[in-house]
């Protein structure tokens, strides 16, 4: 193992570094750990001609009694574990793909603002005593009402009436990136995907187009209990001996998705049905994904009510089914072709 030193994160110095390596017909082999520079150097490096890995740093092997952590002893680390083949590997989206998920996480993080703002609006109102009347905020109604709060100081009412603005601001950034997020769906190789897991209950076309853009690759899971646990859907388990115990759902992997079905799972406390909405996402559907989300809704919803009588909190229940319902993705989006990206 040698140290050859450190190089500029430019794409003439990397490609210099690449050439040097390479001369007297080496084969290469690049890995580096996935984080906030992204993708770039992965598909410079392929470009090149040669093998690179981009590596999940939560799943390195760590030694226990390690607490030395420099830029020399990781790359040395990395290059000893990717000799032996024990790092593993995070799934690349090719450029465009990349590009539609970075519209749908900014589409995400402006639904988080709208709430901020929301709750900004809500708490002022609470302390200075304007409670509204009605059942249901954020309504027609309620917003009339907004228009007729008043308050003494003059302060106050520019608060309000700033805090009013955020909130609209905020609302109209999430319609203007919903709007590009449907716009650009039928020009995405993702899209028959996205239509196709539209057929389950609960799986609307924000959900489907997240959790596509999020999990990506369908096929590169064997079963569904893999991609459960990528998404973080799957118990914690602190076992010993005879001693099983499990604990909550471990977390792990993309929170962006594992959030969207939990919120869409929440659907099965119902009773089966198809609803005019799910009516119209089915009708264009093979029969073979048609029978796959009935029978999902069949045996979900019975679950939910199953699970929930033995008293169980809801949020648990839900949790699981969320965790059946990426069986049930994963089914329906491996009867779907896509075509590769252009």
């Amino acid at each position: 193992m040698r140290q050859l030193g450190s190089v500029r994160h430019t794409p003439e110095q990397i490609a210099k570094l690449a050439e040097k390596l390479a001369k007297g017909g080496r084969r290469l082999s690049f890995c580096y750990e996935a984080g906030p520079c992204g993708y770039g150097l992965h598909r410079q490096l392929t470009d090149l001609g040669h093998d690179c890995i981009v590596v999940a740093p939560s799943l390195i092997p760590m030694k226990v009694g390690d607490r030395v952590k420099t830029d020399r002893r990781d790359a040395v680390m990395l290059a000893k574990l990717h000799r032996s083949g024990d790092l593993t590997a995070v799934w690349v989206p090719d450029s465009a793909h990349e590009a539609v998920r970075d519209l749908i996480r900014a589409r995400a993080t402006a639904v988080r603002v709208l709430g901020k703002a929301r709750q900004h609006l809500q708490g002022f109102l609470l302390r200075h005593g304007r409670v509204y009347a009605g059942k249901r905020g954020w309504t027609l109604a309620y917003r009339r009402w907004l228009t007729t709060v008043r308050f003494d100081h003059p302060a106050q009412q520019v608060v309000l009436q700033d805090y009013i603005h955020a909130v609209t601001d905020a609302e109209a950034r999430v319609e203007r990136l919903t709007r590009q997020i449907e716009d650009l769906l039928p020009h995405w190789s993702m899209a028959p995907v996205v239509e196709a897991v539209q057929a389950m209950r609960g799986v609307a076309f924000i959900v489907a187009v997240t959790v596509v853009a999020e999990v990506g690759d369908f096929s590169r899971f064997d079963n569904p209990r893999q991609l459960m646990a990528y998404l973080g859907l799957v118990p914690s388990e602190h076992s010993s001996g005879a001693t099983v115990r499990r604990g909550g759902i471990t977390k792990a992997g993309n929170a962006l998705a594992r959030r969207a079905l939990i919120e869409g799972a929440w659907t099965y406390r119902m009773q089966a049905r198809v609803s005019r909405k799910l009516h119209d996402r089915l009708e264009n559907l093979p029969q073979a994904i048609r029978d796959i989300a009935w029978k999902a809704q069949v045996r979900l919803c019975a679950r939910f009510r199953r699970l929930a009588a033995t008293g169980k909190a809801r949020v648990v229940v839900t949790t699981a089914i969320a965790r059946e319902m990426v069986g049930f993705l994963w089914a329906i989006a491996r009867q779907v072709q896509v075509a590769p990206a252009a």
